[in-house]
């Protein structure tokens, strides 16, 4: 049975008594595109070799589309079967070699792309599918892969030429994928420069709860007071999210470097009533160059902190021991404010606390360091307590070092800090200022009325510890003869070797002075036998007018000239030099 054949339109139709055949003419790219849909032909090594060469040689029947374009587009078209078998490496390598718009691949998953994109789709299509949903067919753990493949496919193509043009869609896809997905490498995302649209993130991060890095994208965003305003809500408790548990340091933190002056005084009371420890970091952690800036005047701040002493506290311990801020009035506040929380803690009886003893020890630092404070004003709060100590620094402040001596040895008996008080004061000073203090000190010693075996002790450990701080002769007058060379015999020892150190050093000094002086001796004699010829054709080096009268000065180099032009030290540059060695004397 032969059958019966018959063309109609480029088809050839072929009839049989049981069966009918159909022969269709296709164009090359037509007939590449099916196959690869029919058979998920993986295009790569030498199967594209092949596709394109057949496209070169064939570029004539090709309807004008040019090969590359062609190759490209079935690659593409390739990259979407495998990405619907979820072979995803394949997919990828596919659509990189294709230069697929990654849009095509957003536009599968619904509502990633934002609403003012303008994007649409290939035409004709690259695949057969609506979405995600008919790719999948609903499967969650399908889609969840998929998901997770165009997470890691953006999040690498977002820096690269592949997103040019489009950052804005890629970016935002990208976000919308991290927060749906609860991803950590949404706030890094945010943190980092990004093109997400503000509309659409913000209405996705709003939908999944995701407040703090809302905040993020108001501030990427230039809104730093909306995003503020945010994560206030999020610590005051008024919206929940988790994402960061040191949410309120972070806007210390935020706020410590924020160049918006007027939204720091804004939140500066509420950082303070959460916590005045962290929150005073707001004015005392600023960036360096804003030193000069007039916004966080200390006057102005102090205005703000007087309700919060502790804050106020810390900010007159940042301007007086860390800016060094040389003020009478900041350091007596700072004074005033330590000694006002001592007495409040004596009079709790906490005399073991170590908050008192912390107090203590920086109000007595504080008085010895600083000479800027007003000291009588401080020293008639001080009267009437039991702050023998800080009375005595502040005597020796007054200079009234007898009274100040007389507290540390006969009221705290306090010998170690009596010397410490006659180092401290003499620090800077020359040496009879400090052996005057240390002398007083052995006075304090020697004549208290009732001749107490732990004064004496204390005058011979005195004397032993610091032997080159005294003048032995007049030491020596004021001892008691009762007293043993065998007690003394530190002391005595090291006034020997000070006065023989001193005696040396003098010899030295003399011996130097005398080898200068012959030195000027020679250069003077050296001088005198040269002669000089003066006329009054004879010019002044200077300025080289003539001589009017014998007085002349002569330099080493035979120049001569005006003692008035000496004097004027209007020399030339030979003269100079010569002036300026030892043995230049005129």
């Amino acid at each position: 049975d032969r059958g019966d054949i018959k063309v109609i339109q480029n088809s050839i139709m072929l009839g049989k008594s049981h069966s009918h055949f159909s022969c269709i003419s296709w164009d090359l790219c037509t007939a590449l595109e099916t196959s690869v849909r029919l058979s998920g032909v993986h295009l790569s090594g030498q199967h594209g070799t092949v596709a394109v060469g057949l496209s070169e040689r064939n570029a004539p029947q090709t309807l004008g589309i040019e090969p590359r374009v062609m190759y490209k587009r079935i690659l593409q078209q390739a990259g979407f079967i495998q990405f619907a078998q979820l072979q995803f490496l394949e997919a990828k390598e596919l659509f990189r070699s294709g230069q697929l718009d990654v849009r095509e691949l957003i536009s599968l998953y619904p509502f990633l792309l934002p609403a003012s994109s303008s994007f649409i789709r290939s035409h004709p299509p690259l695949h057969e599918y609506a979405d995600l949903n008919q790719l999948t067919q609903g499967d969650q753990e399908k889609m969840a892969k998929c998901k997770q493949f165009l997470m890691s496919y953006l999040n690498e193509v977002r820096s690269t030429d592949v997103a040019n043009g489009y950052k804005e869609d890629v970016d935002t896809a990208l976000l919308k994928l991290y927060a749906e997905a609860n991803h950590e490498s949404l706030l890094d995302l945010l943190a980092s420069e990004n093109f997400c649209i503000l509309t659409d993130s913000a209405a996705w991060l709003e939908k999944h709860k995701k407040f703090f890095a809302l905040g993020l994208l108001y501030h990427s965003n230039g809104q730093d007071a909306a995003a503020l305003q945010l994560w206030v809500k999020i610590v005051n408790g008024d919206i929940q999210d988790s994402t960061r548990t040191d949410l309120y340091e972070y806007i210390v933190d935020f706020l410590t470097s924020c160049s918006d002056h007027e939204l720091v005084w804004k939140y500066a009371e509420w950082l303070l009533q959460r916590s005045e420890e962290i929150g005073i970091y707001v004015f005392t952690r600023r960036p360096q160059e804003e030193g000069q800036d007039n916004s966080f005047n200390p006057d102005d701040v102090m205005s703000c902190l007087n309700k919060y002493p502790k804050s106020l506290v810390k900010y007159l311990e940042f301007l007086v021991l860390e800016r060094r801020i040389q003020k009478e009035k900041y350091h007596t506040h700072l004074a005033v404010l330590y000694l006002e929380k001592v007495l409040n803690l004596k009079s709790l009886e906490a005399e073991r606390n170590e908050e008192l003893f912390e107090t203590q020890a920086k109000l007595q630092s504080l008085l010895r360091e600083s000479d800027l404070y007003r000291t009588c004003f401080i020293l008639d709060k001080v009267s009437g307590s039991d702050l023998h100590m800080e009375c005595a620094i502040l005597y020796g402040k007054l200079e009234e070092h007898d009274k100040a001596l007389h507290i540390l040895v006969h009221v705290l008996k306090d010998f170690a800090a009596a010397e410490d008080y006659c180092v401290w004061n003499s620090k800077n000073k020359d040496l009879p200022y400090r052996q005057k203090l240390f002398h007083m000190l052995l006075t304090a010693y020697l004549n208290s009325s009732s001749a107490e075996h732990e004064l004496v002790m204390a005058a011979v450990d005195l004397l032993n510890s610091h032997a080159a701080d005294f003048d032995a002769a007049l030491v020596l007058r004021l001892l008691p003869d009762s007293w043993s060379v065998q007690l003394l015999s530190s002391f005595l020892t090291g006034a020997m070797r000070e006065s023989i150190h001193s005696q040396r050093m003098s010899q030295i000094a003399l011996g130097l002075a005398k080898a200068e002086n012959f030195i000027y001796k020679h250069e003077k004699v050296k001088l005198k036998g040269n002669t000089t010829v003066l006329s009054d054709r004879k010019l002044c080096q200077v300025c080289q007018t003539p001589f009017c009268e014998p007085a002349f000065v002569r330099y080493p180099n035979g120049s001569v000239v005006h003692t008035h032009c000496a004097a004027g030290r209007l020399v030339t540059s030979n003269t100079n030099h010569h002036f300026s060695s030892p043995s230049g004397r005129t």
